[in-house]
């Protein structure tokens, strides 16, 4: 027993330690002159001599060196090597889909991620969430164009961009309707501002039973971190009775994680989704 026990508090020393550790690479994610000790300790409100130890570890196992002479702590390249290796052998979405299938873990859901081609939007990847019972699945959906006014993905990424250029792009557009429409539809260009404005307030939209009948859905506007630019949506799908007004703003935290994350690699996604098509 008294091993069992013994075994189970180094684990949890262990993941701990390991916690700290990948907190204190990440602190020095970007910094090309380094960071003294005593920012990275604050930053985390980690003791000085814990962050000490921890920098030593990382020194000795070479993913940070002691910048001369100021003594910041810096990157070494092994980090960066680390990261090649793995792109080498991965498509970026193939990197987002991890992500992508949390978030569909998370809300039991149908998770799927936009992205923006000629002024027009794709469903690109997706991820389903709800293993058994009743679950929305949207296969005939997938690859094509999306109604902007319509879906909660559509008002979204519009919600990122001018007013003007997005309500150009609704009046532009003529999307197939490859569902029964619910009673939710926008029966006018007003009524697709008044929800454009609605998401660009909160951060995100949602629509029940608009595109589709007996279908809710909620989606935020995929920004890439870098440029600022509008690159598309992830959204959260399902039956309008399970995807409810209190459930959606459970899972909002969890949308926002999700774009947050591939907000990194936004550009990078909308790239190798327009070298795939051509």
């Amino acid at each position: 027993m008294w091993a069992s026990a013994n075994r189970k508090w180094w684990i949890m020393v262990a993941a701990g330690t390991l916690s700290r550790g990948l907190a204190v690479l990440s602190c020095l994610v970007g910094e090309v002159e380094g960071v003294p000790l005593a920012r990275i300790s604050d930053q985390l409100g980690l003791p000085r001599s814990a962050t000490h130890r921890i920098l030593a570890t990382l020194t000795d196992e070479g993913f940070v060196f002691q910048l001369k002479p100021s003594g910041n702590y810096a990157l070494t390249l092994r980090v960066v090597g680390l990261g090649l290796r793995h792109l080498a052998t991965s498509t970026i979405t193939g990197l987002a889909k991890p992500v992508l299938a949390r978030l569909a873990r998370t809300s039991g859901q149908l998770v799927r991620l936009s992205l923006v081609d000629r002024e027009q939007l794709i469903w690109v990847a997706k991820e389903q969430g709800a293993k058994s019972g009743l679950r929305y699945d949207a296969d005939v959906d997938h690859g094509h164009v999306i109604p902007l006014d319509s879906t909660a993905t559509g008002i979204a990424w519009l919600s990122a961009l001018p007013e003007d250029r997005a309500l150009r792009l609704v009046a532009r557009q003529e999307p197939p309707r490859r569902h029964p429409v619910g009673p939710g539809m926008p029966r006018s260009l007003a009524d697709v501002t008044a929800r454009i404005r609605e998401a660009r307030e909160q951060g995100w939209a949602r629509v029940h039973e608009s595109n589709e009948r007996g279908i809710s859905a909620m989606a935020m506007p995929l920004v890439d971190a870098h440029s600022g630019e509008a690159l598309g949506a992830v959204s959260i799908a399902g039956p309008s009775i399970l995807l409810t007004e209190d459930r959606v703003r459970e899972i909002v935290p969890a949308l926002q994680q999700t774009v947050d994350e591939l907000g990194g690699i936004a550009a990078a996604l909308a790239g190798e989704a327009h070298r795939n098509e051509s």
